[in-house]
This record gives structure tokens, sequence and C-alpha cells, in this order.
């Protein structure tokens, strides 16, 4: 999975990036201090893997991971080459989902590009921009279609859908927010690769004072939410200070220090679950003496497609799979009690994989 962090100047971006990555991307009070895009690369936390390993007595544990990219911050003009302009907007495109940064905190000492907060003026800045560089790649789409929709009627179907498309996001909606029911236009409208049709999740960064609530009694903070109910996006709080202050420490410090503040868990923590969530994605289990791992995959896939993630063989040779709750298996303390016990599933072709479920797969090639 690969997001991709943006927001305006200084609205905590950068911070936030080095805190989820430890990569010390370079933060300060100006705009465009990230020059070129940062990549990080972060371990899904899996409290289930040590648990799982720890049973197995593994020499390995592989966590599921997440590719972070810090793209510089984009202002207003961006798509027209203001600021550091569309090469940065080229690298969002490449990302699975948008975690977009919004300032929800006042500081006199750190300045806001367009000198006060207010988060829906920011979001609909950015937005903005990636709707015009979305309305560069339509106009391309459209003048090539055109030319060959007189004689083909798929081509006139296609046609129709980028005008309808484009008038859309001309009245300043997101592409994500376009809706048809026909399954071929559906296809079409993801393969165009538009910014604006990637899932967005915003991350509210607030003061340390507001972590407490969730940011219920920050102003900014519903305003966010508010905004991303009507746009099929997720929210996350986030005090991109603390994130980094979290970071500097030790598991167990880490754990006070959260009671401390009243916290369940980390910035990064809410932001692997709302993107899990907004992706419809999921972790299945493999354990054994040799290795433990997390793997990654959609909601609703089967069992063969699954055994594709660990090699392309599992999955052309799939015979049956063996399936089992992480949960009911760690209780039971061993496959083999688990087994007697009658928790151990033999499932075939049509079985459609569970979160949690630890597998081993047959297969035969």
């Amino acid at each position: 999975m690969k997001l991709g962090i943006v927001g305006l100047p200084n609205v905590g971006k950068s911070t936030l990036f080095n805190s989820l990555t430890k990569a010390g991307a370079e933060s300060a009070n100006y705009p465009f201090c990230t020059i070129d895009p940062n990549v990080g690369v972060v371990a899904v936390p899996d409290e289930r893997l040590k648990l799982l390993a720890d049973l197995y007595h593994s020499a390995k544990v592989t966590p599921a991971v997440i590719e972070f990219v810090d793209i510089a911050g984009l202002v207003k003009g961006a798509s027209k080459g203001e600021g550091l302009g569309n090469q940065f907007l080229a690298n969002i495109r490449e990302v699975d989902a948008i975690v977009h940064v919004v300032r929800c905190f006042e500081d006199s000492n750190v300045i806001h590009v367009d000198g006060s907060v207010d988060p829906v003026r920011d979001i609909e800045t950015i937005n903005l921009e990636l709707i015009f560089s979305d309305l560069e790649i339509l106009e391309r789409r459209i003048s090539k279609t055109a030319k060959g929709a007189k004689n083909d009627k798929t081509q006139a179907k296609e046609l129709e859908l980028l005008n309808k498309i484009k008038e859309h996001l001309e009245s300043e909606k997101l592409a994500i927010t376009f809706q048809t029911e026909d399954e071929e236009e559906q296809e079409w409208l993801a393969s165009y690769n538009l910014l604006t049709y990637k899932p967005v999740i915003f991350a509210a960064n607030v003061a340390e004072d507001d972590l407490a609530d969730d940011g219920a009694s920050n102003r900014c903070v519903q305003e966010v939410r508010e905004f991303a109910r009507e746009n099929r996006s997720e929210v996350f709080v986030v005090c991109a200070q603390i994130e980094e202050e979290i970071s500097e420490l030790e598991e167990e410090e880490k754990a006070m220090f959260l009671e401390d503040l009243g916290l369940k868990e980390s910035g990064l923590e809410k932001l692997i679950k709302a993107s899990y969530s907004l992706l419809g994605l999921l972790s299945y289990l493999t354990a054994g003496e040799t290795e433990t791992r997390a793997w990654t995959i959609t909601k609703g896939m089967k069992a063969p497609q699954a055994a594709g993630k660990i090699h392309s063989d599992f999955e052309r040779g799939f015979i049956r799979a063996e399936v089992v709750n992480y949960q009911n298996l760690l209780d039971c303390g061993s496959l083999a009690a688990a087994k007697e016990k009658g928790l151990v599933g033999l499932e075939g072709k049509d079985y459609v994989v569970q979160d949690g479920d630890v597998i081993l797969f047959r297969f035969n090639v």
C-alpha cells in the first residue's frame, strides 16, 4: 500500500511524515522545504504477529508494510506551475490513497500561507489544483477518443462519459463523487487514474490539548469531518508534534506516554485503521518455525487469489487451504489441538478469506 501525504505549506505535513517514518525529512517554518518527495516504508503494527511467532518459535517475523510519500506543500496555482508545480502532482498519481494533512491549530509562530486557519478553504485550495490537473488529463483523452467516436459505438459511449466527468469536475466536484451504475463506465473511470478519484484520508492536525477528546471540541476538526462525510473520505485526529515525540521513544515508554495523554493508540495506528477501512483491506497470517508473516489483501478475496500474494504457483496449483482463526489457534496452544477441537477448516477455491485467518495453503504445480 502506498500513501501520498499532501497539504499546504506549514500545516505539519513533513513533521507528521518524520514521525511516521523516522526518515528525517527536513521540516522548517517556510514553504517548499521538502524539495524532493521523501519516501519512507513503515511496518504495520500487528500484535497478532508476535503472539503467533512466540507460539511457533518463529525465526523471523515479517509485518505488512505501508510506503509513505511526502509530497512538497502545494499552493494555489500548482497545476499551472506555481510553487513546485506539476512535478509533485505527478508523484500523487502513483499512490493508492491520499493523506491530506489539514491545519486545525492556532499558532502565531507558525506562518499560514493564506494568513489564517480555515481548514475547508485549505482543503478546497488543494482540491481545486487536483481538479485542474485532472481536467488536463481528460481534455487530452477527449481529444483522442473523439477521433474514433464517429465510427465506433464504444468510443462514442466513452466520449459521452468523458464529457460528463469533465462537466462534473468543472462544477468543482471531485471525480470520486461522480456516480454511474454502468459497469463499463465504472471501469473506464477507474482506468483514467484521476487524482480526485483517489480515496482521501484527512489528517486533522491539532494542538496537544485537543487530542484527549479526539478533536470533539475543536471547531476546525468538526468542519473537516463534515466535509469528509460529504466526500466519502475518512478522518483521523493527530498532533504531529506529539507524534514526533512518540517516534523517539521505545515501545514501553511509548505506551506510558500515550496513557499519560489519555490516548489508546498513536497517530500511525489511527492512520493505518483509516486506510485499511477506506481501501477495504485486511490481513491474513501465515505462521511456522521459519517465519510468521502478515499478508495484506482486499476484502472479499478468495483463497486462491490470496495464496497468489505469496507466490503465483500457490494460486496456479491451489488445492485447498487449512484455515484457523488466530485467536482460536492461540487459545488452543497448537494447530494439532485446534484440529482436535474441529476449529481448523479445510477450505476450497470459493472460500473468502477473513481478517485474522491463519492459513496453510496446499498446492501442486
